[in-house]
């Protein structure tokens, strides 16, 4: 039987019925509501590592995706494979449709510097958007956690993502960076060398550095601008609800 896409009411049973679930039973659920067509995107913060460790025992066959921005840390690149080695998940890449050389020459230079929101909504809000379109899951996981973001304290575990038309699954919404550090080293997950670098957030290489003792974890994303998000858990405006 094929599968369907869930109600309205579906999505807030779920939601209220696993709103304090440990993330296994979160994962668990979706798995089976929604296998084959579930996806993960990750950026491979530590956050992702403990999803994918999850999803290993869980269901390895989900379809996992990177948004490969060109602009990625070395030492993400890398954790890539080494998720591949540990856990038998090949992680596909998500490119935008030009290069990094090809995007700066049309816009005659880098906009990361300037223009931070076009080039986050170009190479990755668009690119996600297509593999979405291409892939067609019934509902993707992300690995938020409510206390990262102002936008991000307003989800719920599973709720409907308007930007992308689909369920949105958030099994780590309600844990602490202490919570993911303690999975982490406690099932020795692999995860980016960065962190241990004063990076706790990592993004892309021209918009990312290291926090400074008593800095905020994502101090070091776009830092000394306002923004905070590249726009992919930020919740749209519609009819004057929402953000």
């Amino acid at each position: 039987m094929a599968v369907q896409q869930a109600s309205t009411e579906e999505i807030a049973a779920a939601s209220e019925r696993l709103a304090t679930a440990p993330p296994q039973d979160v994962l668990r659920w979706a798995a089976e509501r929604f296998h084959p067509r579930l996806m993960m995107a990750t950026a491979f913060g530590a956050e992702g590592c403990c999803i994918l460790h999850m999803l290993a025992e869980i269901q390895p066959a989900t379809t996992v995706i990177n948004l490969d921005t060109g602009y990625q840390f070395s030492e993400t690149l890398e954790l890539r494979e080494r998720i591949k080695t540990r856990y038998g998940i090949v992680v596909e890449y998500v490119r935008p449709e030009q290069t990094v050389a090809e995007y700066e020459a049309e816009h005659g230079g880098p906009l990361y510097a300037h223009r931070p929101d076009q080039c986050c909504h170009d190479r990755k809000v668009l690119p996600l958007k297509r593999a979405v379109e291409r892939i067609a899951p019934l509902a993707w996981i992300s690995a938020i956690r409510k206390d990262q973001t102002a936008d991000r304290g307003k989800a719920s575990v599973v709720e409907w993502d308007k930007k992308f038309n689909i369920v949105k699954v958030n099994p780590l919404l309600n844990w602490s960076k202490k919570d993911v550090w303690g999975f982490i080293y406690k099932n020795d997950v692999p995860y980016n060398p960065l962190h241990d670098r004063d990076y706790p957030s990592i993004g892309c290489w021209p918009c990312t550095r290291p926090v400074a003792p008593g800095e905020d974890d994502r101090a070091g994303r776009w830092a000394g601008k306002v923004k905070k998000e590249c726009g992919l858990h930020v919740i749209e405006v519609k009819d004057g609800e929402g953000i």
